[in-house]
């Protein structure tokens, strides 16, 4: 019994909001990936994205899956918000380039963009992988801020606050930025 209880400890703690594969200060890990927008494949930049302004990178498991479907429609209903506060929205899964084609269509409703990650290679780099099934990506989302450093993350496997999340703290960060 204490085993079982202390395995469901451990999950737990994996799975909440306190456990985040970056820490706050820690550099956000370049990458350029396909992704989609609308449909249209193009070449995504972390770097590129981060000369615009912060940007709002999330992980999520699958296209068309019910959460991912809620959150995506949920970011693109945030988008002008974003947007107002200079940030990009990115998401990033391992489904493939065109599943994430239509996906950037329906669910994304065409105002972000979402990015093939089928090696792993981002989601490894960020420590995303889920742990209990390693083909998907878990629900992460980092703000990271123009110098690359990440200043906000969040984790649960509930789609239903990331959003909410990240505007805040995209908002704290262009409240607290020195004025010119």
């Amino acid at each position: 019994m204490k085993k079982i209880l202390a395995f469901m400890m451990l999950v737990l703690s994996l799975t909440t909001s306190s456990y985040a594969a970056l820490d706050v200060g820690d550099a956000a890990p370049n990458f350029t990936a396909q992704a989609a927008l609308a449909g249209k494949v193009f070449k995504f930049s972390l770097a590129d994205s981060l000369a615009r302004g912060p940007v709002v990178l999330y992980f999520f498991p699958a296209a068309f899956s019910v959460g991912c479907s809620i959150e995506a429609h949920e970011f693109a209903e945030s988008i002008p918000k974003f947007e107002a506060l200079g940030a990009t929205v990115i998401g990033v899964s391992s489904d493939d380039i065109d599943t994430l084609g239509k996906f950037s269509v329906q669910a994304c409703q065409g105002r972000f963009p979402v990015a093939s990650d089928n090696t792993q290679s981002i989601m490894k780099s960020y420590d995303a992988v889920m742990m209990l099934r390693p083909d998907y990506a878990n629900r992460i989302s980092y703000v990271i801020a123009p110098n690359g450093k990440v200043i906000y993350d969040y984790q649960s496997l509930n789609p239903s606050r990331h959003v909410e999340k990240t505007l805040a703290a995209v908002k704290d960060w262009t409240q607290s930025k020195p004025k010119p």
